[in-house]
């Protein structure tokens, strides 16, 4: 059966977005898609970038409920509109996003790690005066750090997030170099109850596999897991939904046999 869920989206309503939702929103309805989760970036203390100062990506929250919630009455009749939030986890600043996280009543909560030890990997800065490995360790133990000390999310968000911004992105990467720090991320999810998402976006940034790599997922099922959901990371019309016929491959060749969507934070699994 085809995916018909995009459970990773931003509008303008995201720092880094300039498309209005409406927007977004009918593009999902023309692709056939009967569900989409809105997951726009709440990043608390988000470092200012060489380019300009000051958090674009702190979250008017308010106002992306009042929109979403006209236009989930405006299009009731023809696709399933949900609230979700994609949120920033640092370790440092936990008490702050756990005070924000129970501040709405979301549907869906991605939990996810832009920025590692008040760095940004996205510049090359992250990267210098050091090996490229160990810049991914670092990302990846820094996820470690967020999940053994907060709960209060569904999914963590692309785990290997950091690879599409390295030296050499994914070429020397693989789940085995990093597997005790991967597999302990892992075990804990799970022994919390928590998903993941396979992201879609890592290929149209030139990656050889969507986020995370095929070999993580493989070894999330082997280890019992089942909760995980697909999102597109669309910033814009042209990329909602996209890869997902490949997606639903890559997951049932992991051994998966449904996807997951959440509405009011319980998880709903749907047949691939």
């Amino acid at each position: 059966m085809p995916v018909t869920a995009d459970c990773h989206l931003h509008s303008s309503f995201s720092g880094d977005s300039d498309t209005p939702m409406e927007e977004m929103i009918l593009s999902g309805i023309s692709r056939g898609l009967k569900t989409m989760c809105f997951t726009e970036h709440h990043d608390i203390d988000f470092p200012d970038s060489p380019e300009e100062s000051g958090n674009i990506f702190l979250l008017n929250t308010d106002s992306y409920l009042y929109d979403l919630a006209r236009l989930k009455e405006k299009y009731q009749d023809r696709i399933r509109l949900l609230f979700g939030v994609e949120l920033g986890l640092q370790s440092e600043i936990l008490r702050k996003i756990a005070v924000y996280a129970k501040s709405y009543e979301f549907d869906f909560i991605i939990g996810s790690s832009h920025i590692c030890h008040g760095k940004d990997p996205y510049y090359p800065a992250f990267y210098e005066g050091r090996s490229e490995e160990e810049a991914y360790r670092e990302y990846f133990s820094s996820i470690l750090e967020n999940v053994k000390k907060f709960s209060n999310f569904d999914v963590y968000g692309h785990l290997d997030y950091v690879v599409r911004y390295g030296p050499n992105r994914d070429h020397n990467y693989s789940y085995e170099k990093y597997q005790d720090v991967f597999d302990e991320i892992l075990n804990t999810l799970l022994e919390n109850g928590k998903g993941i998402e396979l992201n879609t976006r890592g290929i149209e940034n030139g990656m050889k596999e969507f986020h995370p790599c095929t070999d993580i997922l493989k070894r999330y099922r082997q280890l019992g897991g089942e909760i995980i959901t697909i999102g597109s990371d669309a910033h814009d019309t042209a990329h909602i939904a996209e890869y997902f016929p490949l997606a639903a491959e890559i997951l049932e060749s992991c051994g998966f046999r449904y996807y997951t969507v959440f509405q009011h934070r319980t998880p709903e699994f749907i047949r691939l």
